[in-house]
C-alpha cells in the first residue's frame, strides 16, 4: 500500500485542523521512513520477485520497522513529540503512525512480524492487485470528501486540499509504472524522495491555508 496510507493523514487533519498537514502526511509514512533508511544502511532485507501478482516486494527481515512491537513504539515516540510540538492534538500523531502497520496488515502477504522475531501476518490483498488499488483509492477518496468539507465549514478553500491529492495520485502513478528493478538501497531512497515529495507539497498546502 501507498497511497492509501495517506487516508489516515487527510482525515487527521480534517479532525484536527490546528496539525500541519506536512506532519500529518509524514506520520502516515513514518513506518517506511524508517524501513527505507534501514534498507539503504544494509540492516533490513528485500528482494523482488516479478512472478508475484501485484507488488513484486519480498520483505525478508524488517522487525525494527515493520513489527508490531516497532510500530507501537515508533507511534509513541511520534506522539509524545507532536505532543510536546502542538499540544494534546498531537496524540492523533501517533495513531497515524500506527495506522500504517494496520493497512499494511490488509495488503502485505504475511512478512509483519508479530514480534521482533516469531510468525508473521499479512492478509494479502497484494495477490489482488485490481481490488487492492480500488480500497487505497476509496479510503483515501472518502478521506478527502471528510476534508473538504471540513475545509468549507471552516473558510478554508478547497484547491490547496485538491492539488495536493492531484500530486498524490501521480506519485501512485509513478509507484505503479513497470520498470527496471532497482537494487534494495536504490529501492530505499526512491521511497524516501517519495515520502519527501508528498511532504513537501503538504508545506505547501499548510502555507496557503496560513495566509488565506
Amino acid at each position: 500500500m501507498f497511497i492509501g496510507h495517506f487516508a489516515a493523514s487527510v482525515v487527521a487533519k480534517a479532525m484536527r485542523p490546528q496539525l500541519p498537514f506536512w506532519a500529518c502526511v509524514g506520520a502516515a509514512q513514518l513506518v517506511d521512513i524508517v524501513w527505507g533508511i534501514l534498507v539503504i544502511a544494509g540492516v533490513e532485507r528485500l528482494r523482488l520477485d516479478p512472478s508475484l501478482p501485484g507488488s513484486p516486494l519480498v520483505l525478508e527481515f524488517m522487525p525494527y520497522s515493520h513489527s508490531l512491537p516497532a510500530a507501537l513504539l515508533w507511534s509513541l515516540l511520534a506522539g509524545l513529540l507532536a505532543v510536546r510540538l502542538w499540544g494534546r492534538a498531537g496524540w492523533l500523531i501517533g495513531v497515524v503512525v500506527f495506522s500504517h502497520w494496520l493497512a499494511d496488515l490488509l495488503v502485505h502477504r504475511p512478512d509483519l512480524p508479530l514480534g521482533f522475531t516469531g510468525p508473521k501476518l499479512g492478509l494479502s490483498l497484494w495477490n489482488l492487485p485490481a481490488l487492492e488499488m480500488l480500497v487505497e483509492l476509496g479510503l483515501l477518496g472518502l478521506a478527502m470528501c471528510l476534508w473538504v468539507a471540513a475545509r468549507g465549514k471552516a473558510g478554508l478553500a478547497a484547491r490547496p486540499a485538491i492539488g495536493w491529492f492531484g500530486a498524490a495520485l501521480v506519485l501512485a502513478l509513478i509507484n505503479a509504472l513497470p520498470g527496471e528493478p532497482l537494487p534494495p538501497a536504490g529501492m530505499g531512497a526512491l521511497a524516501l524522495l517519495g515520502f519527501a515529495v508528498a511532504m513537501a507539497v503538504a508545506g505547501v498546502v499548510d502555507r496557503a491555508d496560513r495566509h488565506g
